[in-house]
């Protein structure tokens, strides 16, 4: 049997130029509006021009087969390399057990459950795929090197305000919000961002008044999505008297747009606007602590 590890991440365009057809794929080929096109080519003008999603996942992934000595591909939803891509150089390596991680840890039918349907979807099309095993890992959001990861990484960001302040700092945990019907559906994604949420307040020792947990990057779709939205509550946190905020988004692993443009430049604005103060930890991306995560998730499915 050979093994290899795939990587599975949502994806991002590689120029300004790839938005249309990128924002085509996201919309399942229904035509984009002129204006929304526009608005996120700015959004990724803003970043630099292009997503860094693919380098930091396929520098995740060199460095995690050279910690576990096995294969490791990288395939995205939305974008080259596209999952089906993958798939097939993964047969045509000779590659028979895979094990799929996604670079978000926590499951919705809406998008971890998505990658499995596409990844699935890929292996039925290749004859050679009924001789593969596939192990997909739904969710990974208690995985102790994560969470001590994150805590880290929020713990320094602490650092950063004035001694004085530090003890009064609300920090908010987010995650990328979805359409308020998957809770009818059972969808477990916002109780387990809300586990994230509590077991990152122990490991930090955050008292119940210190932090939070709010959502945020809901797209105007004409139904409600999971609240509250970070957007929103900054103004009242200030309304409240809160100065100080640190916004840890936990639902993410890496990198892109819904932080580098949604918390960094929109949500600061909004902030600075408000009187409010407010930072931010670095995303794991391809550091030492994500790596001995996913090796560590990989490694029990290995033999």
């Amino acid at each position: 049997m050979t093994t290899a590890v795939l990587l599975l991440a949502y994806g991002g365009p590689d120029s300004l130029d790839d938005i249309p057809a990128y924002l085509l794929d996201i919309r399942g080929g229904r035509e984009t509006p002129q204006h929304l096109i526009d608005e996120i080519t700015e959004r990724y003008r803003l970043i630099g021009g292009c997503s860094p999603l693919l380098p930091i996942t396929r520098s995740a992934a060199a460095k995690l087969q050279a910690e576990l000595d096995i294969p490791v591909y990288v395939g995205m939803r939305h974008w080259r390399p596209f999952i089906r891509e993958t798939v097939a150089q993964m047969l045509a390596d000779g590659v028979d057990h895979i094990i799929a991680v996604c670079m978000a840890p926590h499951y919705s039918s809406l998008s971890i459950g998505a990658y499995k349907a596409r990844l699935e979807e890929a292996l039925a099309e290749s004859t050679a795929s009924p001789a593969v095993t596939l192990e997909f890992v739904d969710s990974w959001y208690t995985q102790p090197e994560y969470l001590d990861a994150v805590a880290a990484n929020v713990a320094a960001t602490l650092e950063r305000f004035p001694t004085a302040d530090r003890d009064d700092v609300l920090v908010v945990f987010t995650a990328h919000s979805l359409p308020e019907f998957i809770l009818q559906r059972g969808d477990p994604y916002d109780r387990q961002l809300h586990e994230t949420a509590e077991l990152l307040a122990q490991r930090l020792l955050l008292p119940a008044d210190r932090w939070t947990f709010s959502y945020q990057s809901a797209a105007q779709t004409g139904v409600p999505w999971l609240g509250p939205q970070i957007e929103a509550l900054i103004p009242e946190l200030a309304a409240q008297g809160r100065q100080n905020v640190l916004i840890a988004p936990v639902g993410f692993i890496a990198d892109h747009v819904e932080v580098l443009y949604d918390i960094d430049i929109g949500v600061q604005a909004i902030a600075a606007r408000s009187g409010v103060r407010v930072e931010r930890p670095p995303m794991l991306n391809d550091s030492p602590p994500l790596i001995a995560a996913l090796a560590a998730i990989a490694s029990s499915y290995l033999d």
